[in-house]
């Protein structure tokens, strides 16, 4: 049975050709730590690492690389800004529809004594920007939006939210798992002071990879460093640096990732971000509109192509999501993500908790025959749910 993979908001799968090569070629033939040495194959490991930042810098319209900062992901990225900037007394604002990598950090934060306001979503996860603007105090410190839900894909209007921001002086952090690589941004254009991202999502790279990238926009005196330790730079000194990107970068790099990152998102690079969104697109708006003609199936989210990622939720009426999505992988071989997708509040939002629904999520490698074979396994399934 071939293998139909619709997971890519979790993770995506397959890499370009080129990931697994470069990650075996770092790991063969050079081996080094950036930084931390003289030695020609430490100075190659610091190139890679360069590379990497460079790549990823061109992909969010930044011009200095130096303020593409890695980290262990978009979570450790998101974490760092949170607990950074939320000292007792502020006050952030976010969205109903936001991932635990986002709520977690901030429950901390409250609980440490800052102030959380999470701001209603549409029943489809829509949000109207001048609600986040009637949530705004004189102690605000930072706005946080989900750029795609990963639960059913709906785009929020960054752009609508920097205009905000930007006016009031408030730092917009973005989390972007979803859409980099995948959905085209520009951060200076936008308006996004900071911007979390993962490798191993529409970035096409490996896992353990992502970072924060940081606009000229934003001052970094203000952030403190949530790790510290050594850097290869300013040795002799017992404080970290406070120049990017080692302010935020302590301890010995996940750089055979980045070599993988690097072929990866030089691969999206070169296909073109505007290219893939229009494929993905197109993908979309065929697989919704195959799962609309079932009667048994219920959508969630905008069910516009036009207004959302390439993440399309359901529910089967009368079947749990996880016994369908069993059905799908032992029957079919399709492979999608069923649950509460780590997001409750945007479950909550979109009405689906306490059980959550089905998620599929195709990607740049995912044909149009996989799609339609999809649609053809729910009204399979379906159609059995209506006969017993």
């Amino acid at each position: 049975m071939n293998v139909i993979y619709l997971d890519n908001a979790a993770t995506s799968w397959p890499k370009p050709p080129g990931v697994a090569e470069a990650m075996v070629r770092f790991l063969r033939d050079v081996g080094a730590n950036p930084g931390r040495s003289g030695h020609a194959r430490s100075n190659e490991a610091e190139r890679i690492r360069l590379d990497a930042r460079e790549a990823v810098a061109a992909l969010f319209g930044v011009s200095d690389p130096l303020r593409v900062v890695f980290t262990a992901g978009a979570t450790a990225a998101l974490n760092l800004v949170v607990h950074g900037l939320l000292t007792p007394g502020a006050h952030v604002v976010t969205t109903a529809m936001e991932h635990n990598a986002v709520i977690r950090p901030l429950r901390m934060a409250e609980s440490r004594g800052a102030a959380v306001t999470v701001v209603p979503c549409g029943p489809d996860g829509s949000l109207e920007a001048a609600a986040i603007e009637a949530h705004l105090r004189p102690a605000t410190r930072l706005v946080i939006v989900n750029h795609g839900s990963n639960v059913c894909g709906t785009v929020m209007p960054v752009r609508a939210v920097a205009t905000i921001t930007r006016r009031r002086g408030i730092p917009l952090l973005v989390d972007a798992a979803q859409t980099g690589g995948c959905w085209p941004i520009n951060m200076p254009a936008d308006g996004i002071d900071l911007l979390a991202f993962s490798g191993h999502k529409g970035l096409l790279g490996p896992t353990g990879t992502g970072g924060l990238v940081i606009n000229e926009s934003f001052d970094i005196t203000q952030l403190p460093p949530l790790v510290q330790g050594g850097t290869g730079s300013l040795s002799e000194h017992e404080v970290q640096p406070d120049f990017l990107p080692d302010k935020y970068e302590a301890g010995t790099p996940n750089i055979v990732g980045l070599a993988g990152l690097v072929a990866a998102v030089r691969y999206v690079l070169d296909r073109g971000v505007e290219t893939i969104r229009r494929q993905e697109e197109m993908l979309t708006q065929r697989l919704l509109r195959g799962l609309k003609r079932l009667p048994h199936v219920r959508l969630y989210g905008p069910c516009d192509p036009a207004r959302q990622t390439a993440v399309v939720a359901f529910n089967v009426a009368g079947r749990s999501c996880a016994a369908v999505a069993a059905e799908l992988e032992e029957r079919f071989g399709i492979l999608c993500r069923p649950g509460l997708h780590c997001a409750p509040q945007a479950h909550r939002t979109l009405g689906t908790l306490p059980h959550g629904c089905l998620r599929f999520a195709p990607g740049v490698f995912t044909t149009v025959q996989e799609i339609d074979a999809a649609v053809a396994a729910v009204a399979g399934i379906a159609g059995d749910r209506a006969l017993d």
